[in-house]
């Protein structure tokens, strides 16, 4: 099992920056690919950004440029800067996080408990 914990969330005028950080709990299982997602009030979630185990990185093409995901895997951590914030960045946030099971070798999927983001124009 792996838990999360996320933090970073905030009020932020356009322009400025935030970054969000997002801890696994200590486990035996083995962190996979972790992801940012979003979602707006009356939208669909969505997929921000993504970093592989290898640090493969993907993101948005509404945030390239902009935002960065990064990871620290000493302390099962994931981030994401993001800087030049736009009013329509506000979305609650979510860390998505891949583990494998040392035992049963499947994998599985944890979502954190999201992070307000809010971005005055």
């Amino acid at each position: 099992q792996v838990q999360l914990v996320e933090s970073g969330g905030g009020l932020v005028q356009a322009g400025g920056s935030l970054r969000l950080s997002c801890a696994a709990s200590k486990s035996t299982f083995s962190i996979n690919r972790m992801s940012w997602y979003r979602q707006a009030p009356g939208k669909q979630r969505e997929l921000v950004a993504r970093i592989s185990s290898g640090d493969n990185t993907n993101y948005a093409d509404s945030v390239k440029g902009r935002f960065t995901i990064s990871r620290d895997n000493a302390k099962n951590t994931v981030y994401l800067q993001m800087n030049s914030l736009k009013y329509e960045d506000t979305a609650v946030y979510y860390c998505y996080v891949e583990a494998t099971s040392p035992t049963s070798a499947k994998t599985y999927v944890y979502w954190g408990q999201g992070t307000q983001v809010t971005v005055s124009s």
